[in-house]
């Protein structure tokens, strides 16, 4: 695709990232159009701001793929087997994809707003962000149970779960 293309696609429908994230995801699936229906596809914008982060999460229903059509992203996942570090920066018109069920986030890094377009193949990926999942469940996990699983103190967990957490 030319880069003057993307340059177009990348300028419709901006949205806020005003929020204590400062990114925004706007899925289209299958709950907005019932056309997508056993078709296997769903599509995401996500605006970032500069330093906008896209929060620790995973996909259970669908391979991610991921076009940058304006800014610079960096991105860190490990694999499930041995947890390996990958960290890349991606540029305007790079792609990426990241497997079904893997543990990714995107920050953007430069100093301009970035937009992706994500595509994932499902049309119901589903996502869980990681923070949201373990501090912010209802009802809530087990102080203890989280203290012990991260092997930090009691009260430190009770203040995560008494924040505000952010639904992107």
């Amino acid at each position: 695709m030319p880069l003057t293309v993307l340059r177009k696609l990348s300028t419709i429908l901006p949205r806020s990232t005003a929020n204590p994230l400062g990114s925004t995801v706007t899925p289209v699936t299958v709950d907005k159009i019932a056309g997508l229906n056993t078709l296997g596809i769903s599509m995401a914008r996500i605006d970032f701001g500069i330093d906008g982060l896209n929060p620790p999460h995973t996909h259970p229903r669908g391979t991610e793929i991921l076009l940058v059509l304006e800014g610079t992203l960096g991105f860190v996942t490990s694999n499930q087997l041995n947890n390996t570090l990958f960290a890349k920066v991606l540029y305007l018109g790079d792609v990426f994809i990241f497997p079904i069920g893997m543990i990714h986030f995107q920050l953007s890094i430069g100093k301009t707003n970035a937009v992706t377009i994500t595509a994932p193949s499902s049309q119901n990926p589903g996502v869980i962000t990681i923070a949201n999942a373990l501090f912010n469940p209802k009802p809530p996990i087990s102080p203890e149970v989280l203290a012990k699983g991260f092997q930090v103190d009691e009260k430190f967990v009770e203040k995560l779960q008494k924040k505000f957490w952010y639904y992107n």
